[in-house]
């Protein structure tokens, strides 16, 4: 069976402490692993400042993770995300060739200048 590419970026609830902020994340992590994914990196920035108002909260503790998966899985795992009252809200990306191409760029640290110049400019 194929494996695709994915980025999931989630929100968990600020309500919540750091224990159970690691309980959640371990739980996602686990529904991957358990379903054939392969976990890349698994990316904790904390709690962020939302530009509006969501489920009547102003911040969430947001987590990115990359993976290899097969297609199936992906329906199975937004179906726990979607039950788990502690996640807010959450998106899955599939990544193309050239996406792809660029992921392994930032994990080299060897983006070309010009995406570094745009992102400077877009702050």
């Amino acid at each position: 069976m194929s494996k695709n590419y994915y980025e999931l970026t989630y929100i968990i609830t600020p309500v919540l402490d750091e224990e159970e902020f690691k309980e959640v994340i371990n739980k996602v992590n686990q529904v991957l692993e358990d379903n054939g994914a392969e976990i890349d990196e698994v990316d904790d920035w904390g709690i962020r400042k939302f530009e509006f108002e969501m489920d009547k909260k102003n911040n969430g503790y947001y987590v990115n993770a990359y993976f290899h998966a097969p297609n199936d899985l992906i329906e199975k795992l937004q179906r726990e995300l979607r039950i788990d009252d502690r996640i807010m809200r959450f998106l899955t990306l599939k990544y193309d060739a050239k996406m792809l191409r660029h992921r392994e760029l930032q994990k080299k640290n060897a983006v070309p200048p010009v995406f570094e110049e745009q992102t400077k400019e877009d702050s």
